[in-house]
């Protein structure tokens, strides 16, 4: 979607400014927003992809007020409202007025090191002959979806390069709504700074992405 979460290529935010030597996080709360958002997670309620997707749909002006983990916190409240474990009413009241949703999984303090390490692998097997080989050009689609998407607004309807070949992994579009995980083949694919930026842009720049099969079509 076209979100506030999509600032590729926006002006008026000023230079990317990375702050050096930056600590994994800046407040001991920060700690505890990644440890209370990885562990429902853990629940089985939902997928990483419907997740990112309650971060895009937070207001423009609630999400760029908003340090990162805050944002963080925000969705996850939006996915614990909607599959049934806290109310809003208990959100404001601060505690639980109800008995909730009972989680599929519970993800216990034990096994919390061997979770980490397993991850959440999204590759898949795709069955079907890659429809581009390196080398080739390709232009991405010119879409605008109200729902989830892995193909930067700032890259759509523009002609680059295959680079190269990628395997089979879970379709997010799909995946944030509920649709299935519906693998696709991934391909990475170089674009040119004139392309992507127009007139004055550096021409020694180019920009690679990793776009899914059906964002691509044949220059």
């Amino acid at each position: 979607m076209n979100g506030p979460h999509d600032l590729g290529g926006q002006m008026g935010f000023g230079l990317v400014a990375p702050e050096k030597d930056e600590p994994y996080f800046h407040a001991e709360w920060e700690k505890r927003a990644l440890g209370v958002t990885l562990t429902a997670g853990a629940m089985g309620h939902w997928t990483i992809d419907e997740s990112r997707h309650a971060r895009e749909n937070l207001h423009p002006a609630d999400y760029y007020s908003s340090s990162y983990y805050e944002i963080w916190i925000k969705a996850l409240e939006t996915l614990l409202k909607r599959h049934g474990f806290v109310t809003a009413e208990e959100l404001a009241a601060g505690t639980a007025l109800d008995a909730g949703a009972t989680p599929k999984r519970v993800l216990k303090a034990e096994n919390v090191a061997a979770v980490l390490a397993k991850g959440g692998p999204c590759d898949r097997p795709v069955d079907s002959p890659a429809r581009f080989a390196p080398g080739d050009r390709v232009r991405t689609k010119n879409f605008h979806p109200s729902g989830h998407t892995r193909l930067p607004r700032y890259a759509r309807g523009k002609n680059g390069v295959v680079e190269a070949v990628r395997d089979g992994f879970v379709f997010p579009d799909t995946n944030a709504h509920g649709g299935g995980e519906s693998p696709q083949r991934v391909y990475t694919v170089a674009f040119s700074a004139a392309e992507l930026w127009g007139e004055g842009a550096d021409p020694t720049l180019t920009v690679s992405i990793d776009a899914w099969e059906s964002y691509l079509e044949p220059a």
